[in-house]
Order: structure tokens, then sequence, then C-alpha cells
């Protein structure tokens, strides 16, 4: 079968998929920390911005797409003052296990009466902001080598009781898509050269914001404009594993009981952002998207009240700031539509002129 389908069951198949069967993923007891589960400085920060976009707005709706734990969606209704709140918080959550884990996370938190679940994108119009954290990252992508000058899709066969690699010539959408990749870098890419495409990224943002009506969809993840995703030194892709807090590129090793990745193309989001009507607002890296939405005022305020630790908060900030962490490897792609007026998140840092 095609990579991307086995990466699809690997993640989502229903009790035995890794987002599907039960298992404690996020967080110190799993495989893996998202920025919101660090602290409340993450959610802060994007609250800043999502009281700017109230502001131009007037009324305004959240929606979250793929809210982990339910976390950033309880300090983010936290973090927003009483006449910022949104009318309604609404979260695109499709692993069932993970909605009981936010009912059960935002059941407590504050306005948390404000959150309900979709089953599926909203059919109605709306205004607002749309956040996903770490979301791109998690699609199942196509895998391709180049062999001979020509593309070839890397599939998944069983051997010995597991699986394997093996390949066949791409179909047609894979191998035109690979060729618009390499026409846009001006190169060809090298016989040996093995990667990744998410061939489903236009139709999904398309769908996923048919019916935002004015607005700012944010998106936040691990990855690089398409010149540095395809960069000759990376010929075996971005594709990675995690277990237990340890990063590998095995997608074999224990299916359905590990996170399977790739990194994110932002130039190919960027491309599907004109395709689905939306402008590029902004792109930077999470540190200065951060520092954009204040993170420095955020400390001094949480310092000034006394709220819990300061040295916890400060690791918190340079876990999320740092080069070697988060910092640069995460960054922000900010796609409007109807926004007249600049975005404090991306005042500090405008990469766009890399995509």
């Amino acid at each position: 079968m095609p990579f991307s389908r086995y990466m699809e069951m690997a993640l989502y198949e229903p009790g035995l998929g890794y987002y599907s069967a039960g298992l404690h993923k996020l967080g110190a007891a799993g495989d893996f920390v998202t920025a919101p589960e660090l602290g409340a400085l993450f959610a802060a920060c994007l609250a800043r911005q999502a009281a700017e976009l109230g502001g131009m707005l007037g009324e305004y709706e959240i929606l979250e797409v793929g809210a982990g734990t339910g976390q950033l969606a309880a300090d983010l209704l936290a973090s927003l003052p009483a006449t910022a709140q949104p009318r309604r918080y609404r979260i695109l959550e499709r692993s069932a296990d993970l909605r009981q884990v936010q009912r059960e996370r935002i059941a407590t938190a504050p306005n948390g009466a404000l959150v309900e679940w979709l089953d599926r994108p909203p059919q109605g119009d709306w205004r607002g902001l749309l956040i996903a954290n770490e979301v791109i990252d998690a699609m199942a992508v196509e895998r391709f080598r180049i062999g001979d000058g020509a593309v070839e899709q890397l599939c998944v066969r069983e051997a010995g009781g597991g699986f394997e690699w093996t390949s066949r010539p791409a179909p047609a959408p894979l191998e035109q898509a690979v060729r618009r990749v390499e026409t846009g870098l001006g190169r060809r890419l090298p016989d040996g050269y093995r990667s990744e495409i998410n061939l489903a990224l236009p139709a999904w943002l398309a769908a996923l914001t048919e019916h935002m009506e004015q607005g700012l969809a944010l998106f936040i993840d691990y990855g690089y404009p398409r010149g540095e995703y395809y960069l000759p030194e990376r010929s075996d892709g971005t594709l990675m594993c995690h277990y237990r807090h340890r990063a590998h590129d095995d997608p074999f090793f224990w299916p359905g009981l590990q996170d399977i990745t790739a990194w994110v193309d932002f130039t190919a989001l960027a491309e599907a952002a004109q395709a689905a009507g939306l402008e590029v607002e902004g792109y930077a890296s999470q540190s200065l998207f951060l520092l954009g939405c204040g993170l420095d005022r955020v400390l001094s305020e949480q310092d000034s009240a006394r709220d819990g630790d300061r040295m916890a908060r400060n690791a918190e900030a340079r876990q999320l700031t740092l080069p070697g962490m988060m910092g640069e490897r995460f960054q922000a792609m900010g796609l409007g539509r109807g926004l007249e007026l600049p975005l404090t998140g991306f005042s500090l840092q405008d990469l766009r002129y890399r995509l």
C-alpha cells in the first residue's frame, strides 16, 4: 500500500491507531511534549493575538483544530480578559480518545462552558481565529524516491511478520506534484533522493477555511520553506517518529504505538492558502512570533503577580524561544481573509521572502 495509507492507518485506524487507541500520548508520561503542555505562557501569548483580532472583528469565535489534551483551550480562555472572550470556542478533533481527555481537562476551566466539539469543519459562515498547533505534521504524507530520473512512490509491504519499504512508479498526481516542486526549486532532485509531500493539504485547507468569512488561520508547526525542505543534504526526507520521548526514523517500529510525523513545507501551505482565497499575513519563527505577541510583557506581568514559580516560567520561555529548542524549529504562519490591519504576532519578523 502507499505509505500515505499506512501512515493514516497507523495514526487514526479506530481502536488501533496511535491517536485512537487510548494511549497516553502527550506530556511527561507520554511520547512527546507540545508547547501548551509546558505551561501557560504559550496560551497567554496567543490570547494577546486573539484579543487583538477580536478588537478588529468585534464579536468573534475561536476554532481549534487538533486540540491535544485541551490544555491550550483551557489556558487560552483563562488568559483572555472578560472583554475579549470569544462568542464560542469550537474544537475540531477526529480522535474520540483525545476528545474525552479534552472534555475532562476543560470541564473545570474558566469559561469552559463556551467550548463545543465538532465532527467536521464549520458549515455556516463564521468570523474569528482558527488555531492549529502541531496539526499539519500529523497529516498522512506520500513518500517518494527518485530512481533513474523517474519519480517512484514509496510503499509498504509485509515482510517477516513486520513491514518493509518497496516502490512502484508514481501515480500521475504524485509525479506531477514532485515535478512542480523541482520547477520551484529550479533543479532536479538527484537519483536516490527520498522525501515527503503532502498531497492532501490544499483540499484540507480549503475545506477547513471555506466558511471563515473573515479572520485569521494560525498554523504553528515544525518545518521549513521549500528551498530548505528539499535541500540536497536532506536526502532522506523529514519523516520522524516519537516513542517515550525518543525520536527515530523507523515508521515500522511498533505501528500504532508510536507517533509518526513529517515536517511541514510552509511554501506548500502558502500555495494552498492562495488557492483557497487566503492571504499570507505573516510568517515568522515561533520565537519571534511569541515575542511579537508580548512574551516579555506576559512574563513581567506574571512575575509582578507572583503567580507560581518564576524559575519554571523562565525555563518554559527558554524552551519556547531558544534556537536549539522550539524557537527556530517551530514556525508560525498566519493566513487571513478580509483583514486590513497588521498583526502584532508578526510585527518583529517577516520571513515571507523565503517562501
